[in-house]
């Protein structure tokens, strides 16, 4: 589905710290004062939303967090001195957090607001709809974690650039991510299964649902199919075939297991295109010049260095 970003959330709770997303949009600097609450910027709204594409470019530089304390995405729960407090502490990161969680958990037409201690009012729109529960204001289940956790990390982007991926799975009362038969043949490459618990200090992982990519090989979507490592803190889980179990149309995973604990995943699919080979005679941002056909030394495409 794609995603968009939009209204008034969350309570903190008192004694917790929230989830801190050394995150960046690669996009256009966001000039959030643009907007008003009558009329948001595109930047405010966010992530565009159609059946399960989304947009990805949140990039996790870094992952420190003892747990995502919101106590429900209700209307009126951004109210909360707790909230306000950790909102200001980095309001820029802080509203790209928001529109990634707020896209996830509520469903497509929904909005949340808030206004921040520099009159600011920031818009984020729902979009995929995983913690119905949650977005009504209640305490996230487990499940509602797990799915937000798994939602959160498939929109990391490690260069931080803007791409679009297809977004399959269930939500929390196992209702399917709405997707269409033309979807699915856009993107039909499979990428990877995304699982794991920012509510709590179990990490978030990645597998992949191909084959991880050769040495002659890279993409902009590096999480997922990328060498161990690639996407720090998220942690590589080797084949989602291994570890995961595929809902019976064999569109996406229903459940990953990992160090003993079942997770509720997000499954993701990309565009083929956006899987770069050494000698397509294209030099991406993602290979180098030098003498060889890997992809940090890629002569067919990029040369060989002068300097």
């Amino acid at each position: 589905m794609r995603t968009t970003a939009t209204r008034r959330m969350c309570a903190v709770r008192q004694g917790t710290s929230v989830l801190l997303l050394l995150a960046a949009m690669a996009c256009q600097p966001v000039d959030e004062a643009a907007g008003t609450p009558e009329e948001p910027t595109r930047q405010q709204r966010g992530l565009e939303s159609n059946n399960g594409e989304t947009l990805n470019g949140l990039a996790f530089n870094g992952l420190a967090f003892n747990g995502l304390a919101f106590n429900g995405l209700a209307f009126n729960g951004l109210s909360s001195p707790e909230f306000s407090s950790w909102f200001d502490q980095n309001d820029t990161l802080a509203a790209t957090v928001m529109r990634y969680v707020v896209a996830c958990a509520v469903r497509g037409g929904e909005t949340r607001a808030y206004t921040d201690s520099k009159g600011r009012t920031h818009v984020w729109e729902g979009s995929l709809g995983l913690a119905p529960d949650w977005a009504s204001g209640q305490p996230a289940t487990v499940t509602e974690q797990q799915l937000v956790s798994g939602c959160l990390a498939a929109h990391v982007n490690k260069f931080g650039r803007t791409v679009a991926i297809s977004v399959q799975g269930r939500n929390a009362r196992g209702e399917p991510i709405a997707t269409t038969s033309a979807e699915l043949q856009e993107f039909s490459q499979r990428e990877g299964c995304f699982f794991g618990n920012l509510f709590t200090d179990e990490g978030v992982f990645a597998g992949n649902d191909d084959r991880q990519l050769g040495s002659n090989q890279s993409s902009v979507r590096a999480c997922a199919l990328g060498k161990p490592g690639a996407c720090a803190p998220i942690v590589q889980a080797g084949s989602c075939a291994a570890s995961c179990t595929r809902d019976p149309t064999n569109t996406y995973y229903t459940q990953c297991t990992r160090n003993g604990i079942t997770y509720a995943p997000i499954t993701t699919r990309i565009h083929p295109q956006d899987i770069y080979t050494c000698g397509d005679l294209k030099c991406q941002f993602t290979e180098s010049c030098g003498l060889g056909l890997a992809t940090v030394q890629c002569t067919l495409d990029c040369g060989i260095c002068l300097f």
